[in-house]
């Protein structure tokens, strides 16, 4: 141990110029430590005390299972992130099946064509979102006068009246999307328009009677009679259908 003494000695003399910082002292039991001193005249120095660092644990999440907020750890101790125990697991929501969503439109009145509108419970019509604006406007207008009572020449002295018959019914609704300028009876709806099936609006016309189909909803006192609104599914299965002529309005 007395070879050590000089070698010591030596050591401390050489830190003595380096501002005295970090200064090396070997204490009885051989242990190395270094410590910061204001003083060179200090032999013996105690050890800084041990310095916790925060370890972060992530722990892979389970599919299916919620994840639980926990309080942040006090400092100086081990950190991690877990989630609930299996036992506490939440199963996802389960996708319905396609008979259950059908189920569920058939309820609300609502359709998955995009082209077809929507018949609600109290009977008015919905547009498709994809419709365009005149079928739009004829939908709204037809919603307005659709629980409207049936008036023979109702609406054809004005578009705004308190009872309308079928061809009265059918001029305010196409007016509304300026498709017409005064209103027609069923004999001059014969030859409005185009010919044949439209897309979105399809007229039906003879000399006594007319009723149109607006994205799939028939539009028609008929209706009106039978259900208390204008608007319904019905289909056109008149027993004289063939004595119809079939219009639409030019790119609809």
């Amino acid at each position: 141990m007395r070879g050590l003494i000089p070698v010591a000695a030596a050591v401390a003399a050489l830190c003595a110029g380096c501002g005295q910082q970090g200064k090396v002292v070997t204490t009885g039991s051989g242990t190395t430590t270094s410590s910061s001193s204001s003083s060179s005249s200090s032999s013996t120095t105690t050890a800084s005390a041990p310095t916790f660092h925060v370890h972060p644990h992530a722990v892979q999440p389970v599919a299916g299972t919620a994840a639980k907020t926990r309080t942040p750890p006090p400092a100086g101790t081990s950190a991690s992130v877990s989630v609930s125990s299996p036992s506490q697991e939440v199963s996802l929501a389960r996708p319905e099946s396609d008979a259950e969503i059908r189920a569920q439109l058939a309820q609300s009145g609502m359709s998955a064509n995009a082209d077809q509108a929507t018949l609600t419970p109290n009977g008015l019509a919905i547009a498709p979102p994809g419709a365009p604006a005149q079928v739009q406007a004829i939908i709204n207008a037809g919603n307005e006068i659709a629980r409207l009572p049936y008036r023979y020449a109702g609406g054809h002295l004005t578009y705004q009246d308190t009872a309308y018959d079928c061809s009265g019914s059918i001029s305010y609704v196409l007016a509304a999307a300026h498709l017409l300028d005064t209103t027609v009876d069923s004999t001059e709806l014969e030859s409005w328009g185009k010919p044949g099936p439209g897309k979105w609006v399809t007229v039906f016309a003879n000399a006594g009677h007319t009723f149109m189909y607006v994205a799939g909803l028939r539009f028609d006192t008929v209706a009106l009679a039978e259900t208390g609104s204008r608007w319904s599914n019905r289909p056109a299965d008149e027993p004289d259908l063939s004595t119809f002529v079939l219009r639409h309005p030019a790119g609809l």
